[in-house]
């Protein structure tokens, strides 16, 4: 076979190694296994709600317990998006599906951790029934972002509106509800074997949140804008989601309605558009990777087109390959796209070429890049680097997992991180009275076990550790979400081979 200079073209074969040799030299070095246990364990940090006798985060006690109320509802539940206490649904959405297809896909790479992952997509696909239980509405937001972030207050001391706001035919947000209907789909997957009931409760609840959703066509931002902007605007338009949407109710159903409207409305939808995104406003890579798994299987040439973009779409991801000006590495390594909180690239766009190459892997095929092509070891060696990475294979060597490894962020932007817990500090720190922990420079009294920050947010590798540079300092549900199925990957297989014979 052909040597990786020769398969790759030996410029783009040098810079690929180089890029990678340093993972090769820290292989094993990392506890996967302990990683992936803290990144679970971060979710129970975010639930909202009457927390259950088993929490073990015990610095966190119940809050928001009336949410819903004032819409005659029951909205209780679910999690808390970042390091505020408002609970907005199109992330909460996206983090569920992610959540569930790190299990569907490295389910048996999870060993003990399994129940505690399901139980972590269990707490959001709860709230996700509560929030679609209405006929033709999806409640998408309860709390008001703006008067919720002009304060900084403990979830359970929180006084600020609960302000709830759905989406319906008469405003409709097709977006966030097809993204509802794939976490549903994708946690009734999730369920089959274990609780059968929940998942059928699940799948057909999907289905009718989709049917809503691609009945009453619009963008949730432009009947909500007020609420939801710009905290999670919906900036790439809706119709991503109903691809995606579809994707994961054919993936669940089998159904062929489902497939036979991928294929009809896979222009009109625009499944090749912006094919180098994915995270929780762009889903057009996650489409084009998890329909490609049905080509390389060989279930289903019909959807051929979409290996070709998803093809496409790896290699804009793959070092020495790719000349993507919106795709850049760092001297450390960490792969960067321009915006805030980094790290949510770093992980879905990490988890996306693991999962292409074991659908490549099963199916013996190679990644094709113009007049080079890379195997499924090599997507895997890129993926492996920027979980290194982020627990502190880097120029700083600091985790960037909280609670993992010797050194990691301390001061990061959560309120109740920061704020001392109820059980140190039982009577109540008002809206503005949080600020003078806010602007400390000491450590965060709570440690969040398990959250990944927002990391450096330039291609220098620099963090400064500081609260008030939320951008580099914030958790977020979805930069852990893909990180599950990452970790569980890595904790079955620390140690990758430098070549798969095809090289």
């Amino acid at each position: 076979m052909a040597s990786p200079a020769k398969a790759m073209g030996a410029a783009a074969a040098a810079a690929m190694l180089l890029l990678l040799s340093t993972a090769a030299v820290a292989q094993a070095q990392h506890n996967y296994g302990d990683a992936l246990h803290k990144s679970i364990l971060f979710f129970e940090g975010q639930r909202s709600g009457r927390l259950p006798p088993d929490q073990r985060v015990r610095w966190r006690r119940d809050s928001a317990l009336n949410d819903g109320a004032a819409a005659g509802v029951d909205l209780t539940g679910g999690y808390y998006d970042a390091g505020d206490n408002v609970k907005f649904g199109f992330p909460m959405a996206f983090t569920t599906t992610l959540m569930s297809w790190g299990l569907i896909d490295f389910g048996k790479n999870f060993g003990s951790h399994g129940g505690e992952a399901r139980a972590a997509v269990r707490w959001a696909t709860d709230y996700l029934m509560k929030a679609t239980a209405t006929p033709n509405t999806v409640y998408v937001q309860v709390g008001d972002a703006f008067r919720d972030h002009s304060c900084w207050e403990r979830p359970e001391d929180m006084d600020t509106p609960r302000t709830v706001y759905k989406v319906d035919p008469q405003h409709p947000g097709s977006d966030v509800a097809a993204e509802t209907a794939a976490a549903l789909a994708a946690g009734s997957i999730v369920f089959r074997d274990a609780d059968p009931a929940y998942s059928k409760r699940l799948l057909d609840r999907a289905i009718s949140v989709f049917e809503f959703a691609d009945k009453y066509r619009g963008a949730y931002s432009s009947s909500l804008y007020s609420a939801v902007c710009p905290c999670y605007c919906d900036y790439d338009g809706y119709q991503d989601e109903l691809l995606w949407g579809a994707a994961w109710l054919h993936k669940a159903s089998r159904q062929r309605v489902y497939r036979d409207y991928i294929k009809k409305n896979e222009v009109a939808l625009g499944a090749s558009d912006s094919i180098n995104e994915f995270g929780w406003d762009n889903k057009h890579a996650g489409i084009n990777i998890l329909i490609s798994k049905e080509v390389l299987m060989g279930k289903d040439s019909f959807f051929k087109s979409f290996r070709v973009n998803a093809d496409n779409f790896i290699c804009t991801l793959l070092p020495g390959i790719s000349n993507h000006p919106q795709i850049e590495y760092s001297p450390g390594g960490l792969l960067f796209k321009v915006g805030n909180s980094n790290m949510q690239h770093v992980t879905s766009l990490s988890f996306l070429l693991l999962a292409y190459a074991n659908y490549a892997s099963h199916a013996n095929a190679r990644v094709p890049c113009g007049g080079s092509s890379a195997s499924p070891v090599v997507l895997r060696r890129v993926a492996k680097r920027q979980v290194d990475y982020i627990l502190g294979d880097n120029p700083l060597r600091m985790s960037y997992m909280v609670g993992y490894g010797e050194r990691f962020p301390r001061r990061i932007h959560h309120r109740g991180s920061s704020l001392p817990s109820v059980s140190a500090h039982p009577a109540r720190i008002g809206c503005k009275a949080g600020a003078a922990y806010y602007g400390s420079s000491a450590p965060n009294p709570n440690l969040l076990v398990g959250a990944v920050v927002g990391g450096p947010s330039n291609t220098s590798d620099n963090f400064p550790d500081a609260r008030a540079v939320f951008q580099q300092s914030e958790p977020t549900t979805y930069i852990n979400a893909p990180l599950l199925g990452l970790l569980a990957y890595f904790s079955a297989h620390p140690n990758l081979p430098q070549s798969d014979g095809t090289d």
